[in-house]
């Protein structure tokens, strides 16, 4: 196993500083990802978790250079990424690469799997000759178990499985000797049976080549799993609001959301299930990036929200008061606890800047 990265002196692959992204629909701004700081070391494992919609794919393709930020720094290697120029401009591209969701939709349909490999190889000059080349091949396949090699680089990606097709889209990464990779949603589309394989096999290769990756999945328990000698970040409405070592954040999760998520999670011990603290929402409706609330976005489904503080003051990451995790939670970090909010001590819309409980079953 390759030891864990010292995040307190090594310098990231990839760093970002008070990021935003937003888009622009129907003249209307969308702010998709507010100001994320994220720094990924050399060779370690990053999960970001969060519901459908926080920002978790925009995040990745961002670190990706897939796209640009709106505002904010993103730097590579310690230097701004528009500061790279010509050659290194292609050793960077080539240093980042992504392993998109859908590998059906990701892999040209009208090419062999022998010829999607080889394009990257031949582009980018990483191999010689044709001999050389089909022994790339033949090795990147092996790599992700696709074997024997010659039962799989003559067709096209429709005959084969989703989990063969999956493991393809990572060699197709691995061709240009990546140093991270970002996995997104990398095994949500194959069968649960097979995605444990995948995971190990991420995990060897994170091992034997000494890659970083970043695995993006709205499931707990799969991050859980993948990335217990790693971290997690968790996203909230374009926010991470918290981050820290994987058994920090999942045994002892300090922000409020995050309680929900890992509650939320099924044991498979009927035992577990049954003694396990179910943490109620006070809404289960998720605002809308375009009237995200006032002070903390998950304030209106809070169940330790407290009026006054959390719809006004926007929070920051901070060390929280039990574990090594930063969580973005001002009661929290101001007073080393959560009280649960009693709904009849405050009328619900006299909150200053709380959304309202019809704006929030429009949401």
């Amino acid at each position: 196993m390759m030891p864990t990265p010292n995040l307190a002196s090594d310098q990231p692959i990839v760093e970002l500083r008070h990021v935003q992204r937003r888009f622009v629909k129907d003249r209307q701004v969308i702010p998709v990802i507010q100001d994320v700081d994220l720094s990924i070391y050399r060779n370690e494992i990053l999960c970001i978790v969060g519901e459908s919609g926080c920002g978790k794919t925009t995040t990745g393709k961002m670190v990706v250079g897939l796209l640009e930020q709106s505002d904010g720094e993103i730097l590579v290697d310690g230097r701004p990424r528009d500061a790279y120029r010509g050659k290194e401009a292609a050793e960077l591209r080539r240093s980042l690469q992504i392993v998109h969701q859908d590998p059906f939709a990701s892999l040209n349909p009208s090419q062999t799997i022998e010829q999607i490999l080889s394009f990257p190889l031949l582009r980018h000059r990483m191999v010689k000759d044709r001999a050389q080349l089909r022994r790339r091949i033949w090795e990147l396949l092996t790599m992700v178990d696709l074997t024997p090699p010659g039962d799989i680089v003559n067709k096209f990606p429709h005959q084969l499985s989703g989990g063969q097709r999956q493991r393809v889209s990572i060699a197709r990464a691995l061709t240009v000797n990546p140093k991270l990779i970002v996995a997104d949603e990398a095994v949500s589309m194959v069968d649960v049976s097979i995605r444990i394989g995948i995971l190990k096999m991420l995990h060897r290769l994170r091992d034997n080549l000494n890659v970083a990756i970043v695995f993006i999945t709205h499931d707990l328990a799969l991050a859980k799993y993948f990335a217990w000698e790693g971290r997690i970040a968790v996203m909230y409405l374009g926010r991470i609001v918290e981050i820290g070592p994987t058994p920090d954040v999942i045994g002892n999760p300090a922000h409020p959301y995050t309680k929900a998520l890992v509650a939320a999670v099924p044991e498979a011990d009927p035992e577990r299930t049954r003694s396990k603290q179910h943490m109620p929402l006070r809404s289960e409706e998720i605002p809308k990036l375009t009237q995200i609330p006032a002070g903390c976005a998950f304030h209106p489904r809070c169940t330790f929200f407290q009026p006054g503080v959390c719809d006004v003051e926007l929070p920051v990451l901070a060390p929280a008061p039990d574990g090594q995790q930063l969580v973005a939670c001002t009661p929290l970090t101001r007073t080393g606890t959560l009280t649960p909010y009693e709904e009849s001590s405050v009328p619900l819309t006299s909150a200053g800047g709380l959304v309202e409980q019809t704006q929030n079953k429009d949401a």
